[in-house]
């Protein structure tokens, strides 16, 4: 484990001779008696690391239930991190480092929701510390990051939930109930898209900054490439995914939500080949992210399609700027994250029969992720689950940046017949951080 990697300044550098045991289930003692078994008075001690509003809305969630206590939040700007602290009474400890956060005894799992370019790293080290994760999407920002996240976890037994949290909504559950039921026939293609037009203004075009009292931009940065600060970057999730570098453009901020229901409905693998273009063919904006992008991804005897544009909002039938398309032989089902409807074809479905529940009814998002922490069971969206929502996602961003088709092994999971798509799967953290490619 190299240093910048490490968990702590002080714990993980004194044990890096020991990298590779097994870490306890548990850090905290007395927290949860037993893992699966714990007692009536016990509570699941979380972290925040990221206090901007999905973190703390993640956290709020957590903290509606009596069996959670938060006992740490960090981030890298003081006022964020305040702000969260009082929204709990002022009780955490406060963290600038999120590696201090991980070495401490009464912080048994985190909520991760720091800019996208830190997820991998943060979520490797936290299961070295012994913590089950939260992670908000995009889960990874390239191949070999996803991969090592779902190494890090496999390894050091943690429980793993990605924020897609659309993903326990009663509307999604119901499309997976029709899909699964063969009423709508053969299905062999899937489309998904994300229309909001932004126009050539984009985020605007504010010059560049001084970072903001109190925000420590040197850590923000991190493992990412540096560069002077701008109000964009850190305003927002949303503004921030102007920047591709930090959070994998418009495509990264939608898709994982999107391209969920196909993947988990049709139960699909890994695609064998990814095709992408786009680019930034209107936005003038501050950012560099590209305005419009077309993925096609191949299955074995199936095609699934994501198109994502920031300078249009036309909404083809659905009532949202998000949809998902289901074309079998039968008929058509389209969906939206809180609505779907049948359009069937002719009279092929004149005799469908009501489905039945093809999955379980959520106890919400982050419910069943702390449920999950004291059974020892993954939830239905960890890493190893989302891993084939964020595959299609990172190899699609590449190929937009190569220009060509990538075809991938779902196998071996490894990039196939093309040297330089593979160097590029594998990031270049910037100096002194380093990519733990040993998890890979």
């Amino acid at each position: 484990m190299s240093k910048p990697a490490q968990l702590s300044r002080r714990r993980f550098i004194s044990k890096s001779a020991a990298a590779g045991a097994v870490v306890p289930l548990f850090v905290s003692s007395g927290v949860l008696a037993e893992p699966g078994k714990p007692g009536a008075n016990d509570r699941i001690q979380v972290g925040l690391i990221g206090a901007g509003g999905m973190g703390r809305a993640n956290l709020k969630n957590c903290t509606q239930h009596d069996d959670v206590a938060v006992t740490g939040i960090c981030d890298v700007w003081k006022e964020r991190r305040e702000t969260a602290a009082a929204e709990h009474g002022g009780k955490p400890k406060l963290y600038n480092d999120y590696r201090e956060l991980l070495d401490q005894k009464d912080v048994d799992a985190v909520i991760i929701a720091s800019p996208p370019h830190w997820h991998a790293l943060m979520a490797i080290n936290a299961c070295e510390a012994g913590k089950d994760i939260y992670l908000q999407k995009p889960m990874t920002l390239h191949l070999a990051e996803s991969l090592a996240v779902m190494g890090a976890v496999k390894k050091h037994g943690r429980i793993s939930q990605v924020g897609t949290q659309i993903h326990a909504g009663e509307n999604y559950h119901r499309v997976v109930d029709q899909i699964r039921s063969g009423n709508l026939g053969k299905i062999g293609v899937a489309r998904t898209f994300n229309m909001l037009n932004m126009g050539a203004e984009g985020v605007g075009n504010d010059p560049n900054c001084d970072p903001p009292q109190g925000l420590d931009w040197e850590l923000w940065v991190g493992p990412g490439p540096m560069r002077p600060c701008h109000p964009m970057i850190i305003k927002t999730s949303g503004t921030h995914s102007a920047f591709m570098a930090y959070s994998g453009g418009w495509s990264g901020c939608w898709a994982p939500h999107i391209i969920d229901l196909p993947v988990w409905a049709l139960d699909l693998g890994l695609p064998t080949m990814v095709s992408s273009s786009g680019g930034r063919y209107v936005c003038q904006d501050a950012g560099d992210a590209h305005d419009t992008q077309e993925t096609i991804l191949q299955y074995p005897g199936f095609t699934l399609t994501w198109m994502m544009s920031q300078i249009n909002a036309h909404r083809f039938e659905l009532k949202g700027r998000v949809g998902i398309y289901f074309h079998g032989t039968n008929g058509t089902l389209y969906a939206d994250y809180g609505t779907h409807e049948i359009v069937p074809d002719g009279e092929r479905m004149k005799d469908a029969q009501d489905p039945e529940k093809a999955v379980a009814d959520s106890p919400g998002h982050e419910r069943e992720w702390l449920d999950c922490i004291r059974s020892r069971t993954q939830p239905s969206c960890s890493v190893f689950y989302h891993h084939k929502v964020n595959v299609p996602i990172v190899l699609g961003n590449l190929s937009l940046k190569l220009g060509r088709s990538i075809r991938f092994d779902p196998a071996t999971e490894k990039i196939v017949g093309d040297p330089e798509a593979a160097a590029l799967s594998i990031p270049e953290y910037r100096a002194p951080w380093r990519f733990p490619k040993e998890y890979l």
